[in-house]
């Protein structure tokens, strides 16, 4: 396994998509997979290093990316550096960014290390990004499969009480607490704004029971950010798709930040071992 974790690409909303390319010199042609993080997240929290590893150990190629706007830099593509950036990512900027990604690739723009690529994509979201990576499988031919992690099943619903999105108009900000970095995070109306003028294309819902390719969903039944019950609720949308519970996993499936260990949480190898089998069998 190689690793390349200098590609930059140009997002289409004037910022930099920063990636990482994890890929194998075997050969044999493998498929590549696209992991999306997740809301207050990035391609190297945690743990997703190590599941990146595991992922290309066992045949695949692996594209690891920030979102253009998830606050990030090209100086510091860890934490949260740009707030104004942050602020200003809604999720018409997210679908965008995996776009850019598509393109790139079909154009031949990582083909020095893609060169032992079939051409199958699959594209795997955790949380926020399981929602965006449904919405993009169902409407962009170019995907192959698609998995969710601890993915949330509606966008709306997560909004602010109406009081709360009141004032949020109103100052025109609402603010995040991040507990570990103890940073203020905003995000500016216009991402409600958004939501509620592209709300048809980002129904999750309806993008779910358009998917005619493979689906796996993977929840915890522990999961304390997005309820299990979101996860099933994916599943009654697809009646093909694969769901499968992980007994008492949390929203990271045993990973935090900094993640020091050597070895993946349990949690985390069973969520592993069920995406390989799937990505290897459907």
């Amino acid at each position: 396994m190689k690793i390349n974790n200098k590609i930059v690409l140009e997002g289409k909303n004037g910022r930099p998509i920063i990636c990482d390319l994890r890929f194998n010199e075997t050969g044999e042609k493998q498929p590549l997979i696209i992991f999306c993080h997740g809301f207050k997240g990035y391609k190297d929290w945690g743990h997703f290093n190590l599941i990146a590893n595991e992922l290309s150990s066992n045949n695949f190629n692996v594209l690891k990316f920030n979102f253009s706007h998830n606050g990030g830099t090209m100086d510091d593509p860890i934490d949260f550096p740009d707030l104004v950036a942050f602020g200003e990512n809604d999720y018409i900027k997210e679908l965008n960014d995996i776009e850019v990604l598509l393109d790139d690739i079909e154009n031949g723009k990582l083909s020095n290390e893609l060169t032992n690529w079939n051409k199958k994509v699959y594209l795997i979201g955790h949380s926020r990004a399981g929602g965006i990576a449904i919405i993009k499988a169902s409407e962009d031919t170019r995907i192959d499969k698609v998995v969710s992690w601890a993915g949330v099943s509606d966008f709306i619903s997560r909004l602010p009480n109406s009081k709360n999105l009141k004032r949020w108009e109103s100052s025109g900000v609402y603010y995040i607490k991040n507990g570990r970095t103890l940073q203020d995070m905003p995000m500016y109306y216009n991402f409600v704004e958004k939501l509620y003028e592209h709300q048809e294309r980002l129904n999750i819902k309806k993008a779910c029971e358009k998917i005619t390719i493979p689906q796996l969903i993977i929840h915890g039944t522990s999961d304390e950010a997005v309820k299990f019950s979101e996860g099933k609720d994916l599943q009654g949308w697809n009646r093909s798709a694969v769901f499968i519970e992980i007994e008492s996993a949390e929203h990271t499936f045993g990973g935090r930040h900094p993640f020091e260990e050597m070895e993946l949480p349990i949690h985390s190898k069973i969520l592993v071992e069920k995406t390989i089998d799937f990505l290897n069998t459907q």
